[in-house]
């Protein structure tokens, strides 16, 4: 079975934002082990409006158009890593907005968070680890908390790989993500065989 393709997914839209750093940093971390292929997708590419479908994509085809192009990039992988600015103590509107924008593409693959801003964006990515279950994800334990005092260095310069118990976090992450990723893939490969079969 080939290697399972993972998203980063770019959760912040802001102009000067700092998610495309954890964005390049866990993305490169992915690349170097040799056994998944990784993609960063940008939210800012696909500028979804607020959701207003009549119909949960899970049911019916979206109207929008932007919303079949994210659809159908999202269908290109096998799992998702996101990463999760914290505001007010909880993830960005634009990236809720987006998870709501797909249904089908979701099921049964893996969601991981890179968090960021107060207590590490600890707050939004257990929000986010919520709606992962109700949209059919299997959002797993490891997990990256980037705290205030590293994005100020990162801010300054400082490569957000310098930092050990980031790369430590980060390996831990993808371990769990690409085993999932895996796993997940073989299930769902064979349960459309069994589909077909019937």
């Amino acid at each position: 079975m080939s290697k399972p393709r993972i998203a980063v997914v770019v959760g912040s839209i802001r102009a000067g934002r700092f998610a495309d750093k954890p964005a390049s940093w866990i993305a490169d971390l992915a690349k170097a082990r040799g056994d998944v292929e990784v993609e960063i997708v940008d939210l800012a590419d696909y500028p979804l409006p607020l959701f207003a479908e009549a119909r949960s994509p899970l049911w019916a085809e979206s109207e929008n158009e932007i919303a079949r192009k994210w659809q159908a990039k999202l269908g290109e992988f096998d799992g998702y890593i996101f990463t999760a600015a914290e505001y007010n103590h909880a993830p960005t509107g634009v990236l809720k907005n987006a998870l709501d924008y797909a249904g089908r593409e979701w099921v049964r693959k893996p969601a991981g968070f890179v968090g960021y801003g107060g207590v590490g964006g600890a707050r939004a990515v257990e929000h986010l680890r919520l709606i992962a279950v109700e949209l059919q994800m299997a959002p797993v334990k490891a997990g990256v908390h980037i705290a205030w005092a590293d994005m100020v260095a990162a801010n300054e310069g400082k490569n957000l790989g310098e930092f050990d118990h980031l790369n430590q976090a980060g390996k831990a992450l993808l371990d769990d993500v690409v085993w999932w990723g895996k796993v997940l893939k073989t299930a769902r490969a064979a349960d459309e065989a069994q589909a077909q079969a019937a």
